[in-house]
């Protein structure tokens, strides 16, 4: 909003002024709001609707994924495979037909993917063994060497 323009100059400044400071206020809003996925790591959940077994992973897993140490390595990052397609941020190794599909991803890059969802015993097997191949940065679950580092 600009001031009377019968004070000039002086209008202009507080405006512009106004202006800097929430551009300022928004920049470092967006900077500590906005999640960085593509520097992390993810498990991508490509799902859609009438899933039979995606609804049986949403029982299943869904309530104690962010609790395990899998979770908090690896968040979900729920995708809707009909309305959201693949997401830009990510490089894929192959296009994802099937639902459910779970891709780990690190730094926007797959790692691994499972596709289809049996059980839980087997989805925790097979989730273990992709998480594995995160690098030991990234990963809290990444096997220890043998000489203790």
């Amino acid at each position: 909003m600009l001031l009377e323009s019968n004070l000039g100059d002086t209008a202009v400044s507080v405006h512009r002024h106004a202006a800097l400071r929430w551009a300022s206020a928004a920049a470092v809003a967006a900077a500590v709001l906005v999640p960085i996925a593509a520097d992390a790591a993810e498990l991508l959940v490509f799902e859609r609707r009438g899933c039979v077994w995606c609804r049986r992973f949403e029982a299943e897993i869904a309530p104690v994924y962010d609790k395990t140490d899998e979770g908090r390595q690896a968040p979900l990052r729920r995708i809707d495979l009909d309305a959201d397609g693949t997401p830009a941020d990510v490089a894929l190794a192959a296009p994802v037909y099937f639902t459910p599909t779970f891709v780990l991803v690190d730094a926007g890059r797959e790692v691994g993917r499972l596709t289809g969802y049996m059980s839980d015993e087997a989805f925790w097997g097979l989730l273990g063994g992709i998480t594995a191949r995160l690098a030991p940065a990234t990963s809290a679950l990444a096997p220890e060497r043998q000489d203790g580092t």
